[in-house]
């Protein structure tokens, strides 16, 4: 060790055996209101169950604020949905309610954008045009993939001196181990950050599986997942932000939504609520 890094170690090390907070391990480390967030679509009491979940922000799949919601401190993230998406409307709707503008939902699925990425970096400088900072689309999978969409994405938009100022990922883990899925979700997060050193938005998340039809764990458990994730995304200062998927919860059975109609909390709704 050199000279200057022991001088620099004692007085850390001092700190460490005088302030008990600073020896708190970095998985405690909170994370800001602003943070944390919730895709929203429309159900009976959407604005009273946004105000009583204490999202940061939502997003709606839409460039303007859906009328089903009413006034919250919750902000609102325009998306340009899809190459339909891209009119001079759209633009000069999300350019109201910026400073973000997600891009692409999911270009890679055929049963959502459905676009191939010469498409999506074509009209990409129709979103540069809102002067708004942009979300790269989401890809559904494959975000580290060498090769893969949003890989290629990238790499046009560099070539082609496209803005893109943070990356979107959606992640639905299979596996119903909340420990379990904590580790597979932040394996990938740090594998898409190592590729393209850029912010992350992680903007539809949950526990889902689509074998067979989408099918989710109990409540319990995706309140045990919702708790330990957040702690684990408090501790990569590059994930600026993540939205759970959705607020709306069916009005009977399992499902990954915070709230029944009329705003009545699941048990994964209570537990998203309770977050520090």
């Amino acid at each position: 060790m050199s000279r200057l890094g022991a001088l620099l170690v004692v007085p850390l090390l001092a700190a460490l055996l005088t302030d008990p907070a600073a020896a708190a391990p970095a998985t405690e480390r909170v994370q800001s209101r602003e943070v944390r967030g919730v895709g929203v679509w429309e159900m009976r009491g959407a604005t009273k169950a946004l105000r009583k979940s204490r999202a940061g922000w939502y997003h709606a799949w839409t460039a303007e604020p859906p009328a089903y919601v009413g006034r919250t401190r919750a902000e609102f993230v325009p998306m340009i949905w899809g190459a339909g998406s891209v009119t001079d409307e759209a633009l000069a709707s999300a350019k109201q309610h910026g400073p973000w503008l997600l891009g692409f939902n999911e270009p890679d699925l055929a049963e959502q954008a459905d676009m191939d990425v010469e498409q999506a970096l074509d009209l990409w400088p129709r979103l540069e045009s809102t002067g708004l900072r942009l979300v790269s689309p989401a890809v559904a999978i494959g975000g580290a993939d060498a090769g893969g969409w949003l890989d290629r994405f990238m790499t046009g938009a560099e070539q082609r001196d496209l803005r893109v100022d943070a990356v979107a990922l959606h992640w639905y883990g299979g596996d119903w181990r909340p420990r379990r899925a904590v580790e597979q979700l932040t394996s990938y997060l740090d594998a898409v950050h190592d590729r393209y050193g850029k912010p992350i938005w992680l903007t539809e998340v949950a526990l889902m599986r689509f074998d067979g039809g989408p099918r989710v764990p109990p409540g319990k458990v995706q309140a045990r997942f919702v708790k330990l994730m957040s702690r684990a995304l408090g501790t990569r200062d590059w994930v600026s932000r993540w939205a759970w998927f959705g607020l709306p919860a069916a009005a009977k059975g399992p499902s990954s939504g915070l709230y029944k109609p009329g705003a009545r909390p699941t048990a994964v709704g209570r537990a998203y609520a309770a977050l520090p």
